[in-house]
């Protein structure tokens, strides 16, 4: 039996189909990564700025604190809180507020800040759990918060069973026995006490260089020179900051906070391809310090 032929026109049909091309659903738009709010991110610049100061009016930081909450609360009632940075900011904020309600805020967005970003520093979010148990009566379980009932500070009530040191390093929280020491550190006297007597950057070079080698009734540590460091920055006394915070470096030469702030002061100054050393530096010594990464990332040429 013969086959049927389908008539040549037909055919020609069918090729035609067969040769266009499938039609295709274009590929959605990639959305623009979201960008940290800068608004935000200056209250909290502001908030440090203000802790940093030689002399504190707490009357007048107390103001600005609330004001700076108020803010963050429009922002929050505004999406305008979406990046784990801004949650982080907004964290630090709260963290300064005065009662348990701010406390409890501060919690709640730096949880929010670590499940975001699951690389950050969690330190604060430490900081924010004890202090807003303190805030409720309870003892604080982390061992971040110090109080100053009689003139000498001391670490605020706590409770050592409810977290372990292991748990207390992965927060980024000193051990039980450095907090104990560091209380007798916070009880010395500070190098501005003594900036105030002398006036003269090479004479305090001079003298943290001698009470190295002393039990010294000074804050000589590498906490307490880099604190001296950022309030000469405070006091726009660029080159004595500079040269502090360069005798750190060299006095703890292991220290990756040191080269971190010595590299903030050079690049407040201008000094760019410096500071880019130092922060490389910072990082070489710890590579888990995300914030030299990213400076290091935003100052790079491409």
């Amino acid at each position: 039996m013969m086959k049927r032929l389908l008539p040549i026109g037909f055919l020609l049909v069918l090729l035609a189909c067969s040769e266009q091309p499938k039609e295709t659903t274009p590929a959605p738009e990639e959305a623009a990564p979201v960008e940290d709010n800068a608004e935000l991110k200056a209250l909290h610049d502001n908030d440090q700025k203000d802790r940093k100061a030689g002399e504190i009016d707490w009357a007048v930081v107390n103001k600005r604190d609330s004001a700076r909450r108020v803010r963050v609360y429009e922002m929050l009632d505004q999406d305008l809180v979406r990046t784990a940075n801004d949650y982080y900011h907004a964290a630090m904020v709260f963290q300064h507020g005065l009662d348990s309600v701010s406390y409890g805020m501060a919690v709640k967005l730096m949880r929010t800040a670590v499940e975001m970003d699951t690389s950050m520093n969690k330190w604060l979010l430490a900081a924010a759990i004890d202090r807003d148990l303190l805030s409720r009566n309870k003892p604080q379980i982390y061992g971040t918060q110090y109080s100053r009932p009689n003139g000498k500070w001391v670490l605020s009530e706590m409770d050592t069973t409810q977290v372990t040191d292991e748990e207390r390093k992965a927060y980024g929280v000193p051990a039980l026995a450095q907090q104990r020491a560091r209380v007798k550190q916070m009880n010395l006297k500070t190098l501005y006490e003594r900036w105030t007597e002398v006036q003269s950057v090479d004479e305090i070079l001079e003298f943290i260089r001698k009470e190295q080698a002393t039990e010294s009734e000074y804050d000589v540590s590498e906490d307490g020179i880099n604190r001296f460091g950022y309030q000469l920055m405070d006091a726009d006394n660029m080159d004595g900051a500079l040269s502090v915070l360069k005798l750190n470096t060299e006095l703890f030469p292991e220290g990756f906070n040191t080269y971190d702030s010595y590299g903030e002061c050079l690049l407040k100054m201008g000094r760019t391809e410096e500071a880019l050393a130092a922060y490389r530096k910072s990082l070489e010594l710890n590579p888990d310090n995300s914030h030299a990464a990213r400076v290091i990332a935003e100052n790079s040429s491409s």
